[in-house]
């Protein structure tokens, strides 16, 4: 089972940062980060929406040019919002990526950025319009869809997506039979987000393909 480190192992450095990216590329298989547009264009790694729950400033994202975020800091910590390019410079080539769009717009630049570098990617994203606009673009790259409600009918979506994975929140493994119908049609499936050492182990004995862990603690006998 592969350790995805969600935001980079949030739970020991603080999320989406290149603090956090740095040292999740020594330990796992696979890095997750959220990716966005900032005001003044250029793709950043950032989870939310406005920057008010992890930094000391208020407001959208996409209102603030990058060198604005990069003077915030997060969760008084002395990091600051990195931009797209500097994350994928951060992380070795052997490791790979698992980027989530966080709004539709952005994947024809996030493709560009991909093919810049050496690393496996999984583009995934709980937006099937975003994933679409993936599909359109003439390079290859395994999609995921991301999901936290079976009644998305989420093999269904994810295979009318063209994607290669399904990623859903680890409850509906608990009460569906949503793993045994991804296998049944070949999809992968990385499970969200897996804090716990007995749940990590009861999904491993299942056979999930990957976690999305926060946590070290977690990751550590997976590793």
């Amino acid at each position: 089972m592969r350790v995805i480190a969600h935001r980079g192992f949030s739970a020991d450095a603080p999320e989406n940062t290149l603090a956090a990216i740095e040292q999740a590329s020594d330990l796992a298989d696979s890095i997750e980060f959220d990716v966005r547009r900032c005001g003044s264009g250029e793709l950043v790694v950032f989870h939310d929406e406005t920057v008010d729950r992890v930094t000391d400033g208020t407001g959208r994202v996409d209102e603030f040019a990058l060198d604005d975020l990069q003077s915030l800091d997060i969760l008084d910590s002395g990091e600051s919002i990195p931009a797209l390019d500097a994350v994928l410079d951060a992380i070795p080539p052997e490791v790979d990526v698992n980027i989530e769009l966080k709004e539709t717009g952005i994947a024809d630049d996030v493709l560009e950025a991909l093919a810049a570098v050496e690393n496996d990617p999984i583009v995934s994203s709980f937006s099937a319009a975003a994933l679409r606009e993936v599909q359109s673009i003439p390079r290859t790259v395994e999609t995921a869809y991301i999901t936290k409600r079976v009644r998305d009918e989420p093999v269904r979506r994810a295979v009318e997506l063209d994607c290669q994975y399904v990623h859903p929140r680890f409850t509906l493994l608990l009460y569906s039979r949503l793993l045994s119908r991804a296998r049944a049609v070949d999809l992968g499936i990385n499970v969200w987000t897996v804090n716990n050492a007995r749940l990590a182990r009861l999904l491993a004995w299942r056979g999930v393909d990957g976690i999305a862990t926060d946590g070290l603690a977690v990751a550590r006998p997976y590793l």
